[in-house]
């Protein structure tokens, strides 16, 4: 849902200066405004840029928008990307544009990053318990009565430090929450047991400051996780919606949330939401994937459901890291300018795709080159015999988890696939 405000604030970031903040972009673009230097058009390979430097595909990005918005409404679903994934206000604009509900937020520390670029709907998928982060939250919920927000309760202490924060603070709208029910043992946070979720509710509704409105969960924590056990998980989640509504517990409620979905099991959402009970009140089914909107060349390519279900789709990656070749001081070793700084490596090392020469500007398929290691600017690059490689080469490489790729450049190209760049994208970790 955007606002006037959000457009205004989203527009402002083209009004930035590009300097030494923001690596990878042409020296000779400083004092020109983000605006002015896309106005350029530049290409990515000889417009001036500097390696290593990180473009996202236009074609993909558009691509992967469509895609999601298409598989949301074709299965019901509501949608609100997790917008933890880039932390680009421009790319929650387009979500938007591209029918998204909302945005789901980790921390408060987000939730105002998103308030300050207008964002109306915002869900967080956690517990606050921090008196500071809901003293600003009561006011920002007080000075705009078309905020919705929603977040997590998983404890009945939560609920008791929630509610003494708010009391405190004099907040007069209550804060709605939705009960987290856990993936299961050894997962991460979430009430275990639907006796618990049923303790921690009541505790809602023994404060006048939160207002139960639904339940919610993340099927990717379920301990070894299949289609079978993801399935089970969330007929319990539904199920206890069920429970919770036959039970009276969203007296006075518009209407119920049902939230779960990350980025590998949102197939089985769709499938288990689909076969919600009618319950007394219309149900916003809330799906919260959001690597999707840059996908991966790993552990999301590997992971997706439009694997399991082709016909519905498929997501197309759009990072790209350009690094170039600065040592070969072995025959079968080569050095890239680009390291742990630079490139996503908590899940899969970065992906030798394409070799673009320093010669002759010819591009080709990296076959032979593998990464094995980072060091903090440095790519290890074995080459296989009879590879050509050489100094100055430009070497592209795909990324794997999108969560840990934006947060390493504040502003990203946006390149069409011929290299002209079209836009930027800032971040704001």
């Amino acid at each position: 849902m955007a606002t006037d405000h959000s457009d205004q604030a989203v527009a402002a970031l083209a009004r930035e200066r590009v300097d030494h903040r923001f690596k990878g972009l042409p020296p000779d673009a400083e004092g020109l405004t983000v605006g002015e230097l896309a106005a350029e058009r530049r290409s990515l390979f000889t417009g001036g840029f500097t390696t290593p430097v990180l473009a996202l595909s236009a074609e993909a990005l558009e691509h992967n928008l469509v895609a999601m918005e298409r598989y949301s409404a074709a299965h019901g679903l509501a949608f609100a990307p997790h917008g933890k994934t880039s932390l680009a206000p421009q790319l929650f604009e387009r979500q938007l544009a591209h029918g998204a509900w909302g945005i789901t937020a980790a921390v408060p520390t987000q939730v105002r990053i998103y308030r300050a670029f207008g964002i109306q709907r915002i869900f967080l998928a956690n517990e606050v318990v921090d008196a500071a982060a809901l003293r600003w939250l009561a006011a920002e919920l007080d000075a705009d009565p078309d905020f919705r927000f929603i977040a997590y309760v998983d404890s009945v202490r939560g609920v008791e430090l929630m509610d003494a924060a708010l009391r405190e603070a004099g907040a007069r709208r209550p804060v709605d929450v939705v009960v987290e029910l856990g993936g299961g043992e050894g997962a991460r946070t979430g009430i275990r047991t639907e006796a618990e979720c049923a303790t921690v509710a009541d505790a809602v509704a023994a404060t006048g400051t939160l207002r139960l409105v639904g339940v919610a969960g993340y099927e990717g924590e379920v301990p070894r996780p299949d289609g079978e056990r993801v399935r089970a998980w969330l007929r319990r989640l539904t199920a206890l919606a069920a429970d919770f509504d036959a039970a009276g517990r969203f007296e006075g409620v518009d209407e119920v949330v049902v939230s779960a979905g990350g980025s590998a099991w949102f197939d089985a959402v769709a499938d288990v939401f689909a076969e919600l009970p009618t319950l007394s009140r219309p149900v916003l089914k809330l799906l919260r994937s959001g690597a999707y909107v840059s996908h991966d060349d790993g552990h999301y390519r590997h992971l997706t459901p439009f694997n399991r279900v082709p016909e519905e789709g498929e997501l197309h990656p759009a990072f790209r890291l350009w690094a170039q070749v600065v040592s070969r001081p072995e025959p079968g070793q080569a050095f890239l300018n680009a390291g742990k700084r630079d490139a996503a490596y908590d899940l899969d090392m970065p992906e030798p795709q394409l070799i673009r020469s320093a010669r002759d500007a010819t591009t080709r398929p990296a076959t032979g080159l593998a990464i094995t290691a980072l060091s903090d600017q440095h790519a290890w690059v074995t080459v296989a015999d009879g590879t050509d490689l050489e100094v100055g080469d430009w070497v592209g490489l795909g990324l794997s988890h999108p969560c840990t790729s934006f947060d390493k450049w504040q502003l990203i190209p946006v390149a069409e696939a011929d290299g002209t760049v079209t836009d930027y994208i800032r971040t704001f970790f």
